[in-house]
């Protein structure tokens, strides 16, 4: 049992009979009356985000996740197939499910599969990616005012924003959970 006052971006429990990741949480001690603790949470299978406040000693249960390891295959379509690389079992997930999640994962990348009772509701990209440059402008030499940056499509056909200096077939390091630019490879 966890209770509100120890929650934490990220964490999943059985709120109300439904399964529930808490988004964002606030403890909140106003000047008068009782400290509580506002939240956002999400409804993993189905998707819904709403706002709620807890008493600090409510209790919650934590609801079991499975995270499993597989490789991307291939989409057709609306379908996107996945392979247990050690089982060699493969899913088909459609695009509601997975969502923006495949925005940087190339054919045969890892990702998590995240389950509820055998129930698929998301796909979880490796945090950081290495992707080749396919489109962006030229940089000119004297456009550097500080922090300036330019649109590069990606290999997946993502578009982020990269440094001046990023070419046309520069192999870049990206963060999956925000879209930024790291580095060069």
């Amino acid at each position: 049992m966890i209770s509100a006052g120890d929650f934490r971006n990220g964490m999943t429990l059985e709120i109300d009979g439904n399964v529930c990741q808490i988004i964002e949480f606030q403890h909140v001690k106003p000047g008068k009356g009782a400290a509580f603790v506002r939240t956002k949470i999400k409804n993993v299978i189905s998707g819904g985000v709403i706002e709620k406040t807890f008493r600090p000693t409510e209790k919650f249960p934590a609801a079991r996740i499975d995270r499993v390891d597989m490789q991307y295959l291939y989409s057709d379509g609306d379908l996107f197939h996945f392979m247990n690389v050690e089982t060699y079992d493969q899913i088909a997930l459609n695009s509601e499910t997975i969502g923006d999640a495949l925005k940087f994962v190339k054919e045969n990348d890892m990702c998590k599969i995240c389950s509820y009772n055998g129930s698929v509701f998301s796909v979880e990209p490796p945090l950081f990616v290495e992707l080749e440059v396919t489109d962006t402008e030229p940089g000119f030499k004297g456009d550097t005012a500080t922090g300036a940056t330019k649109p590069a499509t990606l290999e997946t056909g993502a578009v982020i924003n990269v440094p001046l200096f990023v070419n046309i077939g520069d192999k870049l390091k990206i963060d999956t959970r925000t879209g930024e630019y790291l580095s060069r490879v």
